[in-house]
């Protein structure tokens, strides 16, 4: 006799675990003219476009940068969604505070000189 099969029973599909959750980051980059590289946050709060962070000169500059923010999130993330003047001036504070400390520390990159003529 030819042995049968279960009847109805799947074999079980495997799952991801809920740990394994990778977590996407709010920024982004985009290239820029002449090589640099623009990164951005996606949009929170009433914002209906995405925040330019700062502009590098290097995609690891951009990648030293969106670190930089990920870690001073606590602050940066509040201030992403103010709406005064207050609150926009000390985004703009922290993200130029992040932009110099990583041109500082990164790589040095050598300045381009280009004749008009």
């Amino acid at each position: 006799m030819a042995r049968q099969g279960r009847k109805g029973a799947r074999p079980p599909q495997r799952r991801r675990p809920a740990t394994a959750k990778i977590d996407k980051s709010d920024y982004f980059t985009q290239p820029g003219k002449r090589g640099s590289v623009i990164v951005l946050r996606k949009p929170i709060g009433n914002r209906a476009t995405a925040k330019v962070c700062g502009v590098m000169p290097s995609r690891v500059h951009a990648n030293m940068l969106i670190n930089q923010l990920e870690r001073a999130e606590s602050v940066v993330k509040d201030l992403f969604m103010e709406a005064t003047d207050d609150g926009i001036e000390a985004l703009e504070a922290v993200l130029a505070a992040c932009c110099k400390e990583v041109l500082e520390k990164g790589p040095k990159v050598a300045e381009r000189v280009e004749s008009g003529e």
